[in-house]
């Protein structure tokens, strides 16, 4: 099992991370550094844990000593990179069938209607993006 912590601080990461790990847990990622403490922490909470990420920013700044004994223990610190922003509303599938309805000589208005989707949208995902 996934399980994603968030927090402002190490305080709350944490409080966080005694709340919401339990053995079942495999893969943790955190948006704080990953010190010693914390570290200890999640093993604590989540002894069968395999995989801890951090953001791809933070990862050189972790000691290679705990780099080194997670690994000695098999367990991977990995620099995750995490989505921000909204999420998207149409995926790739999507914006691809669009695209090879517009090629195939369907206008906007016509794939608009087919697949239920606003013609502005229909009109940025085939000239805009």
């Amino acid at each position: 099992m996934r399980v994603e912590i968030k927090a402002r601080n190490s305080e709350e990461l944490l409080r966080k991370i005694e709340e919401r790990l339990n053995m079942d847990v495999t893969e943790v990622y955190i948006n704080l550094r990953p010190t010693k403490i914390i570290l200890v922490k999640i093993l604590e909470k989540a002894p069968n844990v395999k995989t801890i990420g951090c953001p791809p920013s933070l990862y050189p700044k972790v000691s290679k000593k705990i780099i080194k004994a997670l690994d000695q223990m098999g367990i991977k610190l990995v620099p995750m990179n995490h989505s921000r922003g909204r999420p998207k509303k149409y995926d790739q599938s999507t914006i691809k069938l669009i695209e090879e309805l517009a090629k195939k000589g369907k206008t906007p208005k016509e794939i608009s209607e087919e697949l239920n989707i606003p013609l502005r949208t229909v009109y940025y995902l085939i000239n805009g993006r």
